[in-house]
């Protein structure tokens, strides 16, 4: 199977306050980005990436991958919205593809064994997405902000990243997608908007987003404790 991991770079990250994009906060010597793109250039599964980027960004994503990452990595500048920077990505896809990843580069504590659990389902299902169940409990309101109802929680799963697809099912949701004017919230919605199943998989706790400061302090606790030099 020949499998392309497209990995968005291009968000704007204003919660994170941090004065430039998030992916450029470095965690132990390394950026965001770079232990992002490290984990995927790395695991025998990713053939090529596609990064994309926010616009006049492409030179400094560029400058921070390394040789053996950089060979095997297409630079795409992103869209308006999300959705519009994966189908950036989808489009600059010229070469033989199967299965198809689609990873927040913001995600940077993302494992090998999430990875290979999210891919090996959607070679068995046609898409899977990682994901964690709730620890809380949901409750349905109102625009008042009244209950409506308290949602089962066995049944909830927060949704992470890496989401996987056979590469024809996503494009295809996609035009279907912007043939309908339609935006979803993540790609795996996209799918379900098409009338398509969606498997999910077991995430992990530690894959989280950085969004805000806090997420950072998180993120060097969890490193701090992983075997440096060690993708897991």
């Amino acid at each position: 199977m020949n499998n392309t991991a497209i990995i968005l770079a291009a968000g704007v990250g204003k919660r994170m306050q941090a004065g430039k994009n998030k992916q450029f906060i470095e965690l132990q010597g390394k950026t965001v980005l770079e232990r992002t793109l490290e984990v995927f250039a790395q695991n025998p599964l990713v053939e090529k990436l596609v990064l994309v980027v926010k616009a006049g960004e492409e030179e400094i994503c560029r400058s921070l991958l390394r040789a053996e990452t950089a060979a095997k990595t297409l630079i795409v500048t992103g869209g308006k919205e999300r959705q519009d920077s994966v189908y950036n990505g989808l489009k600059a896809i010229s070469w033989q593809c199967d299965y198809i990843l689609v990873h927040d580069g913001a995600r940077p504590l993302v494992t090998n064994e999430v990875i290979e659990r999210t891919l090996i389902a959607a070679q068995e299902h046609g898409a899977a997405v990682c994901a964690v169940p709730v620890k809380d409990t949901i409750k349905q309101a109102d625009e008042s902000g009244q209950v409506i109802t308290t949602l089962p929680r066995s049944s909830l799963w927060s949704v992470q990243t890496p989401q996987a697809f056979k590469a024809d099912k996503l494009i295809s949701a996609y035009e279907y997608a912007y043939q309908k004017g339609y935006y979803g919230t993540d790609d795996a919605s996209l799918l379900e908007y098409n009338s398509q199943k969606v498997q999910i998989v077991m995430g992990d706790y530690e894959n989280i987003k950085l969004t805000t400061p806090e997420d950072v302090e998180l993120a060097m606790r969890i490193l701090a404790k992983r075997p440096k030099g060690v993708i897991e």
